[in-house]
Formats: structure tokens, sequence, C-alpha cells
């Protein structure tokens, strides 16, 4: 089925079913219930999940793959920003040119960088990537300030000279996003119950294009092309002594890994038509490569779950305050209620990072593999359980 295998599909299809019914899924508390605050089914998040779903899997085509350690892809993030918004404010609010033209510019740029980063490998790329990530940073910060508005960002305004469009509606607001006039906040709100589960037109178009490109990430890594970056990632130096040039294939896959990065970009500018220079810091490259390594680099589905964990993390784990807390275990004695909050305090609403580098931590010494390797640990305890009660129910016949 679309060519890929039957475990392969099988993986498309899980994919494709909990990013369609994302809803419902992270939706398992009643609106009314205390338990309410972890629930995640809202679309700017859902958004988020999907968008940053698409920033990994692409990083993963490159570290997974080739083993060459980028911190730089936020720069690319950043440039397909810039590109949707100027492609808002010049041409239409359609977000399907934005997202092309997002695509097509973190691929010129990620050609140009990778050119050069690419004559090194190992520390010294790595090194090089970050360095370009930082000059990209400073030079949307305060150099190029016509083009990317400085620190304030660039955003759009009732003055642009959108050529396909209006430049303001009759009831003198900006236009907003929209897919050939369906627009992106455009939501439907099913509610059943305690429960409200929301339908976001903007998390859809995301969606899909998180499933497409986690199918183009599968047919790369199932093609001739991806095994030769395994190759490259095996051992560079025998390769190179078979015959074979690996530099065009490594700059193939980190052209390629920058038009993800830029289309992850053009989405976020789509969903929210804002483009800031803090999206190119270095802390948003470090921020993918722990979202790889916390799914499992190398594996498919690794990426989009470590996405999904960090984020979660991020804007659920970080709501909660002291006052969560002492409803939490107010059920203790007052003294021993404060020192129990007093404790999780550091760990909860700002210091989730904190809690993050240890779980982080954790699953590098014990789970190299990622949730992935997690995962598969887990699946094959029960299968070995089963093999075991199957075992002990065989029954000697009698002699």
């Amino acid at each position: 089925m679309f060519g890929l295998d039957k475990r392969d599909t099988t993986l498309l299809l899980i994919v494709a079913g909990l990013t369609i019914f994302a809803p419902f899924l992270l939706n398992p508390f009643p609106t009314d219930s205390g338990l309410a605050q972890f629930n995640a089914g809202y679309p700017d998040l859902m958004q988020r999940f999907v968008i940053f779903g698409i920033f990994a899997i692409g990083f993963n085509i490159l570290f997974g793959l080739t083993g060459y350690l980028s911190f730089g892809h936020a720069a690319f993030l950043g440039v397909g920003s810039y590109s949707a918004v100027w492609m808002f404010k010049l041409l239409s609010m359609n977000v399907l040119p934005a997202i092309i033209l997002s695509v097509i510019i973190s691929g010129l740029f990620a050609l140009v960088i990778g050119f050069i980063s690419l004559r090194r490998s190992g520390i010294y790329f790595s090194i090089l990537t970050l360095a370009f990530a930082q000059m990209s940073f400073s030079l949307a910060y305060s150099v190029l300030t016509p083009i990317t508005n400085g620190e304030t960002g660039l955003q759009l305004t009732l003055d642009d000279p959108r050529v396909l469009g209006v430049s303001a509606t009759a009831d003198g607001s900006i236009p907003v996003t929209n897919l050939f006039g369906m627009e992106m906040r455009s939501t439907y709100h099913l509610i059943v119950g305690p429960w409200d589960f929301q339908f976001n037109m903007g998390y859809y178009l995301c969606a899909l294009v998180m499933i497409a490109a986690f199918y183009l990430s599968i047919r790369i890594f199932r093609s001739p092309f991806g095994m030769m970056l395994r190759a490259v990632k095996s051992n560079q130096q025998r390769m190179n002594y078979t015959g074979l040039n690996s530099k065009p294939y490594t700059l193939a896959a980190f052209v390629i890994s920058g038009m993800y990065a830029g289309l992850a970009g053009g989405l976020m500018a789509s969903m929210d038509p804002l483009a800031g220079a803090e999206r190119m810091q270095w802390t948003a490259s470090g921020e993918v490569v722990l979202m790889t390594i916390l799914g499992g680099a190398g594996t498919l589905i690794g990426p989009v779950l470590g996405a999904g964990f960090i984020k979660y993390f991020e804007n659920i784990f970080s709501k909660i305050n002291d006052n969560v807390l002492h409803g939490w275990f107010s059920f203790l004695p007052d003294g021993l209620e404060d020192f129990v909050v007093f404790i999780i305090h550091p760990f909860i609403g700002k210091g989730w990072h904190l809690t993050l580098g240890i779980l982080f931590m954790l699953v590098v010494i014990y789970l190299p593999g990622g949730l992935v390797e997690g995962g598969q640990r887990i699946g094959n305890w029960f299968k070995g359980r089963k093999k075991s009660d199957a075992h002990q129910s065989k029954t000697n016949p009698a002699e």
C-alpha cells in the first residue's frame, strides 16, 4: 500500500489515526474536572505538536541517517517563517503559496550553509552550523531590520500592499490566513456531556502535511538513497575508499532536512502570521535535538513522539503552580502539605525544564534508543510472558 511494506503501512496508519483523532485522545478528562488542566486537545497546542513533529522528522533525516549533528536547524525554521509572512504581506492570505515559498527559500538557504559546513564532519560540523545559526539570529535581530523588523518581529499591518486580496476587511481589521477561503482559525466545538472536543481547520491542515511528511520520510529511509546515508553514518571513510563520493548524499540530506524545517516554519506563520528572530536562536536548535534523541534517533516514529512529549511538558506542566499543588495535597496535614509542595515546587511551573532535563538524562542512560526503545522493551516483555504462559500450559503425555 502506497509503495510501502506491511510494517511501514501499519506505522503510517497509526500515525494518521493518532493525528486525526487527536481531539478525542488529548481530551480524556471532562472540562469541569480538576484534571482538565492535563488535557491537551486545544487547537494551538495540537498545532504545535504536529508542526514540531515535522521539524523533528526532517532533523532525523540528517542526524538519524547520517549521524551529522546540526545545532543550526532553527535558522531554517526562522527563514521559513519570515518567507511565509512576506508572502502574506505582498501576495495573498492563502497559506498554500506561503508554505511553498517557505520550503523553497529554506532549501536554498540550507544548500548554501550545507555546502560550507559539510566540508567538515563531527564536532567541527556542529560548531559551523551553530555559528551560522547565531549569525542568522544576529542578522534578523539587528542588521536586516528592514526585512525582519528586528526585535519586534515581522507581522501583518493594515498598510500591506497585498496583490491578491485586501489589506483590510470591511470592519477595518487585518484579514486572517486561509486555504481557499477556509480560515485557519475556524474551530468546530463538539459538546458531548462534560467534554468539549475542538476541531480546528488549521490543525487538520498541519496534520495532513505531517502525515505526508512522515510518508516521505519512510520512503527516504527505505530507498537506496537512505541506504547510502546509513553507509555514511556507519563508516564514511571506508565508503570513500570504495570510490563513492559521500558529499552529494550528505548535502542532499542536509537540504531535505532544511526544507522540512522551513515547512514547519511556514506552517507556524500560517497559523499565527508572525515571525521573530527568537525562532532562530540556538535554544530552538537544541530543542529539536532533544526531541529526536528523546523519541529515538534513527527511528521513524521516534521524533514525532519526542516532539509531542516535550511540547506537552512545556505547555501543560509549566502551568502547574503552588496553588494547584496545595489543592492536590490538601488531604495531608498542614505542615506535611507545605513540605511536599516545597519539595515539588522547583520541578513545576517555570522549573519544568529541570524535570525535562532529569527525564532526558534517564532516557539517555537507560533507554539509549529513546521512547521507541522503551516501547519495544515493553512489547518484548509482554511477548515473553505470553510465551512462558503458553509453555507452562503444555502438559507432557503420560508414559
